[in-house]
């Protein structure tokens, strides 16, 4: 998934120039034309480590689960666990 991922961001940074410029003139019959992929709307944020699309925590670029573990283990600076 991660690689499909990858493959698909390669996609939209290719057409994203022509894409711009379709739309730009209006011409949606072309822009129809292109790869379903160069959709820059079909990306989705993914975990880093272990590829999760749920959960993902955009500052850190992890899965809400990946981030536990390892604030947990301290390997995240300056993050701690609350206590009160």
């Amino acid at each position: 998934m991660k690689a499909r991922e990858v493959k698909r961001q390669k996609l939209v940074d290719k057409y994203a120039e022509k894409r711009a410029k379709l739309k730009a003139e209006g011409d949606y019959v072309a822009l129809q034309k292109l790869p379903k992929n160069a959709s820059p709307v079909r990306l989705h944020n993914r975990c880093k480590l272990t590829g999760r699309p749920k959960g993902y925590m955009r500052q850190f670029g992890i899965s809400r689960i990946t981030f536990r573990e390892m604030a947990s283990s301290g390997l995240i600076p300056g993050i701690k666990k609350a206590s009160w």
